[in-house]
């Protein structure tokens, strides 16, 4: 047996057909219905494969000088649940950059700046069904600039915001309190890194 490099590679398996099943109705997301086959093998009858599109998002940790993580309260309707997460958002304008939408989202779902911005890692966040790749980062040097013209509406407008200490939100991620997984992602990263223990 030969063990591969350990690192993940492009790659792109011959598609012989692709149709939508769902073509977004306005929203972010389509779902795209595509036939593959293996490469080197155009005897085999080609097999379905269900992808999600979607633009991607990126996700703060935010760190205050007290060592607290801002934290969000928010409904998510698909796992039917008030989760813990961190202010995050759609990677859903043209040309715009994660880091870009990363201290959009900071100032829209929470109201502040960052001066200090490091990038943990872009993860892809469930690659058997959907193409999105989350973009990680860990915001410190916060300033409380408001949020501006933003409104927030639906699940949003219903958020709640608060500070927890990193400590306790890494607890909570190993006890397994907490389940949405860019929270725990997030904090895990950056703390095998060395970055939470300032």
């Amino acid at each position: 047996m030969v063990t591969p490099d350990l690192a993940d590679v492009p790659d792109s398996w011959p598609v012989a057909s692709s149709d939508y099943e769902y073509d977004g109705g306005g929203w972010v997301v389509r779902l795209r219905s595509d036939r593959i086959r293996r490469p080197d093998h155009p005897e085999d009858e080609p097999f379905t494969r269900l992808v999600v599109e979607h633009p991607g998002a990126a996700i703060v940790l935010a760190l205050d000088d007290q060592a607290r993580a801002l934290c969000l309260w928010q409904y998510r309707h698909a796992v039917g649940k008030r989760l813990v997460q961190l202010p995050a958002g759609l990677c859903d304008v043209d040309g715009e950059e994660p880091l870009a939408v990363a201290r959009r989202e900071l100032v829209e779902e929470a109201g502040y700046d960052a001066t200090e911005w490091i990038h943990l890692g872009s993860l892809h966040s469930s690659p058997g069904i959907t193409e999105e790749t989350a973009h990680y980062y860990l915001a410190r040097g916060l300033t409380d600039v408001g949020r501006g013209d933003f409104e927030p509406v639906h699940e949003e407008a219903e958020m709640e915001l608060g500070w927890v200490p990193v400590a306790e939100l890494r607890d909570a991620v190993a006890a397994g309190r907490l389940a949405d997984a860019h929270l725990a992602l997030a904090v895990l990263m950056a703390q095998a890194r060395g970055l939470l223990e300032r």
